[in-house]
This record gives C-alpha cells, structure tokens and sequence, in this order.
C-alpha cells in the first residue's frame, strides 16, 4: 500500500518561488565588479530569474543544454542559479583560477552552449573563445553602456541587453526530479578534470540538510557571507539554502581580500561567513594590527581543508565567533560532515570540547559514512582506528560525466561507497577526523604520520604565516616528514626554534626532520595547497639525517 500524499518533484524552481512568495522583501546585496554596491530583494532575484529563463528560450536552447558561467559570487550570478536550472537546462560553474587550457578543455567537454561572464574576467575570454567549439553565446555579465566596442568576441552582448528586455512572466516547467540541473567539475590535480553532475532531487534535499541546526544552521535571522565562490561546488549549497529559509545574502564579488571582507560583514551586518582557511587567515591578518573587532559576527563555517586550531583560538578568544568545522567533496554536494557538539559534551572543559572541535564533525542525515583497512574490513568507530573513508547518500555522486571513471567501489556485502581518498578515524558518538588524504600520509618505519598534524601545530607558532609537511625518502625509515613554512612578514623564527616547539605537543618519533623555508606554498584553484606541486619544487632536496 503506497501513501496517499502528493506527487511533487523536488525542483530548485520551486525555491525561488518559495523565496519570492513568502520572504520576497529579504535582502540581496552585492559588491559589484564595477566596484558599488548593489541592493535588491528575493522577490527581485525571482523576477529576474523568469527573464534569464526567457532569455534562454529566445536562444533556443534545448532541454539539458549546458549553460557555463565564470562569474565572482554576485546577484547576476544568483539569477542563473535559478534561471538557467528552473528552466531545464544545467549550469555549469567554471573556475576561473584555472589555466585557459584547462578552461577550453573543460567547456569542450561540457559541450557548453552558452557562456556568462564577470568583465574581470574578460582576458580569460579573449583567450579561451576560440578554442571553445560548442559555445555559440557569449554574455558579458554588465550593462549595456559597459561593454567595450572592440573586444575579438564575436556578436558578444550584454547580460542586461540579453535578458533586461525579457517577460517577467515565465511558467517554470515540471519535470523529473532526477534531471541535472548544474555540474562541477573535480580540481583535476592528477590528468583531466571530473564532472560530477547534481540533480535537482540532490541539490533540493542538499539545501533542506545544510539548513539543519546541527549543520550550517542558517535561518531567516541570518546575513550570510558567502566568501566560497560560487564556481567552488555551488557556494558549498548555500544560495540554495538562503532561497529556502529567508536570509540575507552578502555577496563579496571580487573583493576576497581581509579588508574587503572585512568591510562588508561590518557594514552588511553578517552573522554568518563561509569559506576556506586562506580566506579567514587573510582576514585575521588585517584585523589583529589594526584592532579591529566584529560587531556582528557570530559563527563561520570553515571547510575546503582542516581548519589550523590557532585559528579556531583566533576566531573564538579574540573575537567571539564560533568556528564550524566542515568536510565534502565536489563530489558530495559538497556536505558530508560538519561538527556541531552534542547536549552531553556542553559540561566538558573547554579543552575537551576543543578537542572534538578539530575533528571534521558528525555526519549529516543523508550521509552514510564508514572506514577500512585496506583488506576492506570495516574498522571500529573508537576514535583510534583508522582506514579509508567511504560515504554514500542521495547527494554523492554514482558516476561522472560521460562516465569516465567509475567512481564507486563495493563493500564486503555487495553495496555500492565512494572512496573519498581520505584516512579518517570516527569515534563513538559518531565525530570523524580526516587524518590526511590517502595519498598524502606519511609511513615512516611502518607506521603513519599525519601530515595535518604536523601542519597545525607549525602555524600555531606565532611567526608561521603557512605550512605544508610532506614525506621525503629515507634509507632507514623509508619516508620522515619535514615542514614547508612561509613565515609571517617581519617574523623571525628558526629551524632550531621551529623544531623545539613541537616537543611535548606530539609525540618524538613524528617530529619533522627538517624545516624549509619558503617563500610561498603553491594553492589550488580551489585555495587548497597543491603537495604534487610542492613535492616538485623540492624534488632535488635531501634529509640532513639521511
């Protein structure tokens, strides 16, 4: 016997109508690439969302085409979000910190029809455009009057002259939930990049999980930042959470630097930011000499790499924001876990609490989660066993795009997992930590050093601006860790003093052999460090010990 309760698809159309109808006067604001700022509501973001889906109707553009943007987080941006994906097509986010080779290849593999960008971005452009073969429209995201006269983009045209002329009035189609509606495309740091393709099902109950108050917990109540690119997973899912509960969004546009940020949580008024650890250290790097402190900043998701626990100490002792520690993947949505501390651990020291608080956190509902060892053997959720992180749920990826590449692997008893290619513990209340990923943990005399740790404790030293271990070869021991630091400008710290800091924070035999100087770590398009780089560099280096 089936329930007997209505059959309606879960569409991100239905979102923006959401919005639109019952909080359409809540706020959008936008630091635009022209340098102003712009303001406007849901309701706006809604009516203007219907021309862009009109727009796209006039190009002819068929059911599941693909419609690319290189664009910074902006309310343009926002309007193709909902446009383009209610409409039927797929949006496809491109990471403009990439090579323009890898940008043609990836536009090419899309097969993108149309591409919409930022005008910051127009040298990639000019670049790119005639390697892109499928792309026959190209949007400048300005008006009209800011588009130049000469710019080698053949019949390029303004988004406001493409779609400001359109009907408001646009009935959004019904269709299978399971359709795609956006694709992102992996970091790609060994051979081509991976698009793992979402649907609107997935991104609909992604949007409902990281609105939970044990995970982003955002409500209408809040002003959210959003300094995590738009092109990086989708904002981790947050434009689609804000559509769904009413808040405030704050879009930063190109201004990612810590006075710029800075600026706008101030004067916006943000409660809530969200972003990788690069970002907040620059923002803290401006605010500690100046003296600067938030007047309404309560809490930060922080997630793209494991969060330094200095800089929780920073957020939390200095100026009253709770840090929430997040982990996903392009391939997750990008939530798997974030880390929120359960009713019994209020009354712990705060101390044991912090503990908890460097893990990755507890699974999302939705996210399934489990390790092995590599025999595939399911490993104890004990807070001390490790093994290779598994996940699967209605929001993690069952193929890519095209297929290439299965990205699935099956358990003992014939079910389908995602090998994330992270080590991880799990402890018994359900908290998991990334220890390292697979291929970057170091195994010295047989036994494995986290390369995370060695890291934090590295940048809790005052002088130490960034820091990255890696393994290197050793005669005896097969790999030692040593530590790539950039020091902070004017700091002064040695090896020796480097070295003695980590005494008694753990344990002998995983203390670095060395420390390296450098004066910067290579960062991925997505601001994580790039190890395969960094590897390189030092290819030529030797162990003083070996």
């Amino acid at each position: 016997m089936l329930g007997l309760m209505q059959d309606q698809p879960l569409l991100i159309s239905g979102l923006i109508d959401f919005a639109d109808k019952h909080h359409g006067d809540g706020d959008v604001v936008s630091r635009r690439v022209e340098g102003d700022i712009h303001r406007y509501t849901w309701s706006d973001v809604a009516r203007r969302s219907r021309q862009v889906a009109n727009a796209l109707d006039g190009m002819k553009l068929g059911f599941s085409d693909r419609v690319a943007t290189i664009a910074w987080n902006g309310y343009r941006h926002l309007e193709l979000y909902f446009g383009v994906s209610g409409s039927g097509r797929v949006l496809h986010t491109i990471n403009p910190r990439l090579h323009p080779e890898q940008i043609a290849w990836i536009a090419n593999h899309a097969e993108d029809q149309v591409l919409c960008f930022d005008m910051t971005f127009l040298p990639i452009i000019q670049a790119v455009h005639s390697k892109c073969a499928s792309v026959k429209h190209w949007v400048a995201m300005c008006d009209a009057d800011k588009l130049p006269s000469d710019t080698g983009i053949p019949n390029l045209i303004s988004y406001e002259a493409w779609m400001g002329s359109q009907s408001t009035t646009y009935q959004w189609p019904v269709f299978d939930e399971n359709t795609a509606s956006s694709m992102c495309y992996t970091s790609g740091t060994t051979g081509n990049p991976k698009a793992a393709l979402y649907s609107h099902r997935s991104t609909t109950l992604h949007a409902y999980a990281a609105a939970l108050p044990d995970v982003m917990c955002i409500s209408a109540r809040d002003a959210i930042l959003p300094v995590v690119p738009m092109f990086h997973v989708n904002a981790w899912g947050i434009p689609y959470s804000a559509a769904l509960t009413g808040a405030k969004l704050v879009f930063p546009g190109p201004g990612m630097d810590g006075k710029s940020v800075y600026e706008m949580i101030e004067n916006e008024g943000v409660t809530y930011a969200a972003g990788v650890p690069t970002v907040w250290q620059m923002l803290l790097t401006y605010m500690k000499p100046n003296g600067l402190k938030f007047s309404t900043l309560k809490r930060t998701v922080i997630g793209g790499s494991a969060c330094p626990p200095a800089m929780i100490d920073a957020f939390r002792d200095d100026y009253g924001v709770e840090v929430l520690h997040a982990w996903g993947m392009t391939e997750l949505s990008p939530l798997g876990t974030l880390c929120t501390l359960k009713n019994k651990h209020l009354k712990l020291p705060k101390e044991e609490q912090m503990k908890l608080l460097l893990k990755q956190g507890r699974a999302i509902y939705g996210v399934d989660m489990k390790i092995v060892n590599d025999a595939g053997d399911e490993q104890p959720h004990d807070g001390k066993a490790y093994g290779d992180l598994l996940v699967k749920g209605p929001w993690v990826v069952a193929n890519y795009y095209k297929g290439e590449g299965n990205p699935l692997v099956k358990d003992k008893d014939g079910h389908d997992w995602f090998p994330t290619g992270d080590v991880a513990t799990i402890d018994a209340d359900g908290f998991m930590q990334i220890t390292d990923r697979s291929k970057d943990v170091i195994k010295s005399g047989g036994e494995w050093i986290s390369s995370i740790d060695i890291e934090n404790i590295a940048v809790a030293h005052p002088a130490v601006a960034m820091a990255a271990c890696i393994g290197v070869a050793h005669p005896k021991w097969d790999e030692r860790p040593i530590v790539a630091v950039v020091k902070k400008p004017d700091a002064q710290v040695s090896r020796e003093e480097l070295l003695a800091f980590y005494e008694g924070k753990t344990a002998k035999w995983q203390i670095p052999d060395d420390v390296v100087f450098v004066d910067s770590i290579p960062i991925g398009a997505t601001g994580k460090m790039l190890k395969t780089k960094l590897r390189e560099q030092l290819k030529d280096y030797k162990l003083p010990t070996a």
